[in-house]
């Protein structure tokens, strides 16, 4: 037992690592059986991470003047949605420069710009500094980075993300185990919803500040679920350090997020989070299968050995015998498809 068992989690381990999946410890295995509500965010996780702009709007400023401005800012972060704009932007930035930059958590930059004051980000941005926009804006179902010249509302550009090809399947894998599925997001909830709607997810949730994301996570805690939070982003770190699982997307994740997560998936597709709980699963029964092997064998030969039966090759194979079959059962997992 005292071989078999920890071999069981190793090659537990070992399964995962073949699959692209890191176990941060051998007790991560076992809390993932008992996960019963996944919670993910978006982007990045369901969805790409990969930004396209669709559309420039402009009011009272030409549009390659919106662009111009909104690239110099974005320039100052490494968000996904601002690479987008730097990209379509290309050399129309020009020689440009932003000033006292300061970026605004979940909501956007702010800065200086030839001597204009300049705002870059979501609609909670322009009510943060009570700038009216146009009722239109909220019915765009695509992302949309809303700019604004010195405190008056100056447009907008669209930006689309793509939802991953295995979240679909990932999401009725999670099903199949009778498992809840909810999407936390900070993206505007109309957005939320298209992504939620196209995949399947149980509930949906957007216009989350990251510590909305916490609140909603502590809900379900203390509504007794067994909760596995999927992120990648550096806003997700906390809530991933808040689930019983803490599971991060290794390509695109954030190096706080991945650092802090109990699991890690390589290859950032949404469908090993299913096999990261079969693994669990499987670990879980080659070890109780050595527990019972080892009892059993042992409990048997002790009775012929009170009744004078057992002989010194008994002791032997109850002892060596019993140890290198669990052993063997133990590697056997390695060989096992998921």
């Amino acid at each position: 037992m005292v071989v078999s068992i920890p071999l069981g989690y190793f090659g537990g381990i070992g399964l995962a690592s073949r699959n692209g999946i890191l176990f941060k410890g051998g007790n991560f295995l076992d809390v993932m059986t008992k996960i019963d509500t996944i919670v993910m965010d978006k982007t990045g996780t369901l969805t790409k991470g990969v930004f396209k702009v669709q559309k420039v709007v402009a009011e009272k400023i030409d549009e390659t003047e919106l662009i111009q401005l909104a690239a110099t800012l974005e320039k100052n972060s490494t968000h996904p949605v601002g690479q987008a704009i730097i990209e379509y932007a290309g050399d129309k930035i020009g020689s440009l420069k932003s000033m006292d930059v300061e970026e605004i958590s979940v909501h956007g930059l702010k800065g200086i710009i030839e001597g204009k004051k300049i705002l870059a980000g979501n609609l909670k941005l322009l009510k943060k500094f009570n700038i009216s926009d146009r009722e239109e804006i909220e019915k765009i179902v695509d992302t949309i980075v809303v700019v604004a010249i010195n405190g008056i509302y100056s447009g907008y550009v669209t930006i689309a993300d793509e939802i991953k090809e295995d979240s679909i399947n990932a999401i009725k894998e999670m099903h199949a185990l009778n498992i809840k599925t909810v999407m936390l997001s900070g993206d505007k909830q109309s957005v939320v919803d298209y992504v939620a709607k196209n995949i399947g997810i149980d509930e949906a949730y957007g216009d989350l500040l990251p510590e909305g994301k916490v609140e909603k996570v502590h809900a379900l805690k203390n509504a007794g679920k067994h909760i596995a939070f999927v992120g990648d982003g550096i806003n997700d770190a906390p809530v991933v350090a808040l689930a019983d699982a803490g599971m991060a997307m290794g390509g695109l994740g954030s190096d706080a997020t991945i650092e802090t997560a109990d699991i890690v998936i390589q290859n950032d597709q949404p469908t090993k989070i299913v096999s990261a709980i079969k693994i669990g699963k499987i670990t879980r029964n080659i070890v109780w299968q050595n527990i019972i092997l080892a009892m059993i064998v042992k409990v048997f030969v002790l009775i012929l050995g009170a009744g004078g039966l057992a002989t010194l090759w008994e002791a032997v194979i109850a002892d060596v015998g019993v140890a290198l079959l669990a052993i063997l059962n133990a590697v056997r997992i390695q060989k096992i498809n998921v």
